[in-house]
């Protein structure tokens, strides 16, 4: 929905782990978030959320009094869960409006 978000509570690194109901080929991940300075996104193929693996690292710009929207193109992989570990931010807290994964 777009009137609900996820919000941090005030330290760094958080994490936020979005499952899927099987294991699905993901080609690209895009977020909006508010004050992300450094993202994370790990994966994982396990039946639970457990043994992630880095996909990508970046360092997002900041939008003052603005979403930030960022798309991530990936080499295509499988995962069961996405990790994004919000490593730092350019406030206290931050949020997390939207997820979105492209693939099969």
């Amino acid at each position: 929905s777009s009137k609900t978000f996820w919000t941090t509570t005030g330290m760094f690194p958080q994490e936020l782990i979005i499952g899927f109901p099987k294991c699905v080929k993901i080609s690209k991940v895009a977020i909006q978030c508010y004050l992300v300075r450094t993202l994370r996104i790990e994966r994982s193929t396990s039946k639970d959320p457990v043994g992630f693996e880095h996909c990508i690292e970046k360092d997002l710009q900041h939008r003052e009094g603005q979403l930030q929207m960022e798309e991530f193109p990936l080499p295509e992989f499988q995962a069961t869960y996405l990790r994004f570990i919000i490593k730092s931010a350019f406030d206290h807290f931050v949020s997390v409006h939207r997820v979105m994964a492209e693939g099969t």
